[in-house]
């Protein structure tokens, strides 16, 4: 694993690589609040031959906390990452908000992109963008309250592992999000994506339905579905292990539009109601299964067309 930074948009973007520059590039780009590394699981599962690139995107981790964070911000730093890398031939990951960066960046640059993996992404029906956001102001998302200092990794590993949703999570994955999730801080350590950062983005994401963008991207493209819509939600038990804890908000549901796959012009729609939204953190095989399902059948009607 290589780390790097790159200068795009007039700031600064840490990014992670992995494997020699052949063959097709895996550029990954996570959900709000998380950072590049989460992606560390699924990566395992790879071979070292495959060629990846993992962005924190601007307010985490490593990069430049930089307003605006609207998501159309978030689209244009991937894109613009892309050209200033020179990426080709690339296969784009993206869960949840990473899902909508990724869609944007393929947009912007057809020619560098050959597939699309959208991990749960948070794409919505489109009668959702007509409505009035549930917290206009991020000092009034809950996330802005977040516990922002720690003494270690392993201290936050401890507070959440028993937590919803985070129980679900494979516990290395756990140790990934809070080992590279914070940054150290006089001594201690604070997040990544300050509290703050992470409501700014949550509440920008109001009115970037990007529909026509996708009606654009020819390019194959897979929808992993995550369970569920509210309404099935809600009937979860409350003894499952991936049911939110009382009062809490549940960030588990999946937000995707089930009707996405089918407005891209080559989509796939695939369904996992066993799963949560972090479908990356509980199974990062299924996910790394799906890449390569992707890399293989792209290589193959490449050697047809030749």
């Amino acid at each position: 694993m290589r780390e790097n930074r790159v200068a795009v948009r007039g700031i600064e973007l840490a990014y992670f690589e992995w494997g020699p520059r052949v063959g097709p590039t895996v550029l990954m780009l996570h959900a709000t609040g998380f950072h590049a590394r989460c992606w560390d699981g699924v990566i395992r599962e790879l071979t070292n031959s495959v060629h990846v690139v993992a962005v924190d995107q601007r307010g985490h981790g490593r990069s430049a906390k930089a307003p605006p964070y609207g998501w159309n911000e978030f689209g244009a730093d991937a894109a613009a990452l892309v050209e200033a890398l020179d990426l080709v031939d690339v296969i784009g990951v993206g869960h949840s908000m990473g899902g909508h960066a990724t869609v944007q960046a393929a947009g912007a640059h057809a020619d560098r992109f050959r597939a699309l993996l959208l991990v749960d992404p948070v794409i919505l029906d489109p009668a959702a963008y007509t409505r009035r956001g549930m917290f206009p102001a991020a000092e009034e998302h809950p996330v802005s309250r977040r516990r922002n200092r720690w003494t270690s990794a392993e201290e936050m590993f401890e507070r959440f592992k028993d937590r919803h949703p985070f129980r679900v999570w494979i516990p290395e994955i756990l140790m990934d999000y809070c080992r590279f999730g914070i940054v150290p801080d006089g001594d201690g350590f604070v997040l990544g994506c300050p509290p703050h950062v992470e409501a700014a983005i949550y509440t920008g994401s109001a009115g970037r339905d990007i529909r026509e963008t996708v009606a654009k991207v020819s390019k194959p493209v897979v929808v992993l579905r995550a369970r569920v819509a509210p309404s099935e939600a809600r009937r979860v038990s409350r003894h499952r292990r991936d049911a939110p804890d009382a009062g809490a908000m549940d960030f588990a549901r999946s937000p995707t539009w089930p009707g996405l796959a089918a407005a891209f012009p080559n989509g796939r729609d695939v369904y996992h109601p066993e799963l949560t939204h972090f479908m990356p953190m509980q199974a990062p095989d299924l996910v790394a299964r799906y890449i390569r399902e992707l890399a293989v059948a792209e290589s193959k009607c490449k050697l047809m067309i030749h």
